[in-house]
């Protein structure tokens, strides 16, 4: 058994502010000099940058999809270790999972993890109907865990008032609120801006917003709350070490960001070495180095810049050629093409891996939670092997390949995908290697022997 501090903001639905009631507790926790960690429900890649790199927290996701009960368990205590209090940010409204049910909703993690929630609640607009919110939340699910609520978009002058008849009303303590103000308000467009001016700007905004949440919300509550929360059993997860002595080559810049932190802890924890690179800024694929992974990302806002540099482009080329195993998600699929388009329709040369061109559909693709198994062999395996991910992309190939099928959860929809020919995966789905790490040391299998052939 395992003490992690932690609580969970939640919502009654997208749009309630979770976003910037998360980060700006975050902020402020950090500006006390508390040890901060921060998890994100559900497979979003960029809130857990943007409390990364802006805000300063360790953050991770969680997700109950992507792995069994006593792996997310797992990957909480590894992740929070050291952390005076972690803060879950859950994803749209709190009961709300795969499918219309609550499988793999902010709800289904704290049950796994025994979790307290915080209901935030958007009570513009309403005064006694923000306590039949609440009631309703915590009645629906016995074990709701629902242990505080917040309050959104509430004029101070009311506050009192409706924090009496929520305690009163449903038995939970309010542990304070956010008045309106656009100053402190934080939109989805800011989330994922990455560059050092918006960085720089946004840190001012996160101070300005904690600065009020000090004197808004009961932070001393709410760190009480997370350490009120119970001791995590989870037995230790086998890792093999299948990467002992494999260098892996990591495409990392402004183009290719999208990477879950624990697929890349899980390689180290593997034993290989990742070797970060630039496909924009570097001439070529860094040297030694017996893999390649490509992630997801921006490619798009970086075409011209990527096709300009045909050096790096015919170094992935003949790397791939040779026969290095490769892996590629998404953005790092639509760069292997033969060519990509941008909105306009202009075509922009690639690395011409994957015969083929990638064009702009301006909606989204196949979109959500998938189930791949494989139909062919590939660095993952034989037919048969199963990997969990997701697919989240506005354009879309004329050669998507066929290795895997993909099966929504829930759903009897289902399509083929991706490339497994040789020593090649890639597709549009991101791939989560905690679904599958027989799999994942298959591939770093495949990355020592071709090492080994470079001596």
């Amino acid at each position: 058994m395992v003490s992690v501090p932690r609580f969970m903001i939640c919502a009654a639905g997208s749009g309630s502010g979770k976003t910037t009631v998360t980060c700006g507790i975050l902020q402020a926790f950090i500006n006390r000099g508390l040890s901060t960690g921060a998890f994100k429900c559900g497979p979003d890649y960029i809130d857990p940058m943007f409390h990364t790199k802006v805000i300063g927290a360790k953050s991770r996701n969680i997700d109950t999809f992507f792995a069994d009960e006593n792996t997310v368990k797992c990957l909480l205590v590894k992740n929070s270790r050291g952390n005076d209090i972690n803060v879950i940010e859950g994803v749209m409204g709190y009961y709300d999972g795969i499918a219309n049910t609550s499988n793999a909703s902010s709800y289904d993690v704290a049950r796994v993890t025994g979790t307290p929630a915080v209901l935030l609640v958007n009570a513009a607009g309403m005064s006694v109907s923000s306590a039949a919110i609440v009631k309703g939340f915590m009645a629906y699910r016995e074990d709701s865990n629902i242990k505080g609520v917040i309050l959104n978009m509430v004029s101070p002058s009311i506050y009192g008032e409706l924090k009496e008849n929520i305690e009163q009303t449903c038995g939970v303590k309010v542990y304070g609120y956010l008045p309106k103000n656009r100053d402190i308000s934080l939109e989805s467009r800011h989330l994922g801006l990455v560059m050092p001016g918006e960085i720089e700007n946004l840190k001012a905004k996160l101070g300005i917003l904690a600065d009020e949440i000090e004197k808004t919300i009961d932070l001393e509550g709410l760190i009480a709350l997370g350490k009120s929360a119970p001791d995590v059993l989870a037995p230790e997860i086998e890792i093999p070490e299948a990467g002992r002595g494999v260098r892996i080559g990591v495409a990392a810049d402004e183009a290719f960001c999208f990477y879950y932190q624990d697929n890349l802890d899980l390689l180290t924890d593997m034993g290989a070495e990742l070797v970060p690179f630039s496909p924009i800024h570097d001439s070529e694929i860094p040297e030694g180095i017996s893999g390649l992974i490509f992630g997801g990302g921006y490619p798009e806002l970086c075409l011209e810049k990527l096709s300009e540099n045909a050096g790096m482009r015919s170094s992935v080329r003949s790397a791939v050629e040779r026969g290095i195993p490769c892996i590629a998600e998404c953005g790092g699929f639509m760069y292997l093409h033969t060519t990509v388009e941008d909105t306009a329709g202009k075509k922009y040369s690639m690395c011409d891996v994957i015969d083929g061109n990638v064009y702009y559909t301006g909606k989204l693709g196949r979109f959500g939670y998938i189930l791949l198994t494989s139909n062919g062999e590939s660095v993952f395996g034989g037919p048969g092997t199963q990997l969990r991910g997701h697919e989240f992309h506005y354009y879309d190939s004329t050669n998507n390949g066929e290795l895997f099928t993909a099966q929504k959860p829930h759903r009897k929809k289902s399509w083929r995908c991706g490339h497994g020919n040789g020593n090649l995966i890639c597709g549009f789905p991101h791939y989560y290697f905690y679904s599958n790490i027989p799999a994942v040391g298959r591939f770093l299998e495949h990355c020592r022997r071709y090492g080994e052939t470079l001596k």
